[in-house]
């Protein structure tokens, strides 16, 4: 790590709640470096007073900075968009290191472009980016934007494409869930890659690995482009071994460890044990159900019935896995409902909780009473098979079951990332 603890560093944008920035350049030096929600009219003002020493620009104000800049490199300019931004002698200059990071994050995914045609969805500054990327790449590049001439109405002109890029927010986060294209509209697919990294697995990325396409989502594009812009911050140089590491931290401590299993089979207990041991957060969407709904679980199936339980229950899991970085637990039925399985993955890792039939309670638990444990084991472990990333076994002793679930989760996420 480089030690620059005077610098004054930051990102400048509009809504950056959802940024990984901060830890990502807290990996590459110890300098300070600020969040700058932005609105339209203050970008001016911000880049004229401020006391910046060098920040980075993300959307919308990659071409809104460029009037106020002294100098900007000719890759910027050819670009026509800056993302970092540093303070010299004769002012302002913009540099543009989306370029490397997109050209880090295309040749990390394997996926090749070179007399492919691929469809780049989004016509704003991160699209002119990727364009060039892939035009020096030798793609036949085709924009796909909302008025353009190559629309979302006229896709079906463009079934043989082989590469889809995203660069539009559709899917970011908090709008999760949300796809711009459908993937089996195209046949001839080799590869998906996702601008965005919050969540961690849009769903685009999730009908890609769906559909066995190879995917990627943009957190190396972020961090291969945060570590160029930090050589350009401090005039140095970093080896590119770091953006592969610090990507692989900031994905797995961003990743939910999620819980499924029986009811009573200790995911609560477990869980939150794991969440003070881990430092992160804990999260039960049976509480956030009997918070909402002013009543118990057993007095919603009582009154209400299964159907708007379950209901209930997709809301909370939506709420829930659009978190990063936390434990959640789920209610043991919680894979009965089909449009769970996208919503926790989208941020994390699934972790199957198993625990002898025999020592499972049913006291509180309506469907565990009328059912039968064993005959609900019976029906529902074909789901908690599809679900699960993982399987951790339940101890006697709640510490060893949460040393269980992390080594559990640390697994699946390796065995992903290889």
């Amino acid at each position: 790590m480089i030690h620059r603890k005077d610098f004054q560093a930051g990102l400048i944008g509009r809504k950056l709640s959802h940024s990984f920035s901060p830890q990502i350049h807290a990996e590459l030096a110890d300098y300070n470096y600020t969040l700058f929600e932005l609105e339209p009219d203050d970008v001016g003002t911000f880049l004229q007073n401020g006391s910046f020493d060098a920040t980075n620009v993300t959307i919308p104000y990659k071409k809104t900075v460029m009037p106020y800049l002294a100098e900007i490199s000719d890759e910027a300019q050819k670009i026509g968009s800056v993302n970092t931004i540093t303070r010299t002698a004769k002012g302002l200059r913009g540099d543009n290191t989306d370029y490397f990071g997109f050209s880090y994050m295309l040749q990390k995914s394997g996926i090749a472009v070179k007399n492919k045609k691929c469809l780049v969805l989004g016509s704003g500054g991160a699209s002119v980016t990727v364009c060039a990327v892939l035009e020096d790449m030798g793609a036949e590049v085709i924009v796909i934007s909302r008025t353009g001439e190559n629309n979302y109405e006229n896709l079906d002109r463009h079934k043989d494409a082989a590469v889809i890029v995203n660069t539009t927010p559709v899917g970011m986060y908090p709008n999760n869930g949300e796809s711009p294209v459908d993937l089996s509209l195209f046949p001839a697919l080799s590869g998906v890659l996702d601008l965005i990294y919050n969540p961690a697995r849009t769903q685009l990325l999730l009908d890609a690995q769906k559909l066995h396409i190879p995917c990627i989502n943009g957190l190396t594009m972020l961090t291969a482009q945060a570590k160029k812009a930090c050589e350009l911050f401090l005039d140095t140089r970093i080896d590119d071994s770091e953006i592969d590491r610090i990507t692989a931290k900031i994905a797995q401590d961003s990743e939910n460890i999620i819980l499924i299993g029986m009811p009573g089979c200790g995911k609560s207990t477990a869980g939150k044990l794991l969440a003070e041991q881990t430092g992160r957060q804990f999260a039960d969407t049976d509480e956030v159900i009997v918070q909402k709904a002013g009543m118990s679980i057993p007095d919603i199936f009582a009154k209400y019935g299964e159907a708007h339980f379950r209901r209930l229950e997709h809301e909370a899991v939506c709420e829930c896995a659009k978190k990063s970085g936390f434990v959640i637990a789920t209610g043991g039925g919680v894979i009965k409902t089909e449009s769970n399985f996208d919503a926790l993955h989208q941020n994390g890792k699934v972790i199957w909780l198993q625990r002898d039939l025999q020592l499972l309670p049913s006291d509180g638990r309506p469907l565990s009473q009328q059912e039968g444990i064993v005959k609900l084991f019976a029906q529902r472990k074909p789901l908690y098979e599809r679900f699960c990333d993982a399987v951790a076994q339940c101890e006697a002793e709640a510490t060893l079951t949460a040393q269980n679930i992390l080594s559990a989760f640390t697994a699946a996420f390796k065995e992903e990332r290889q």
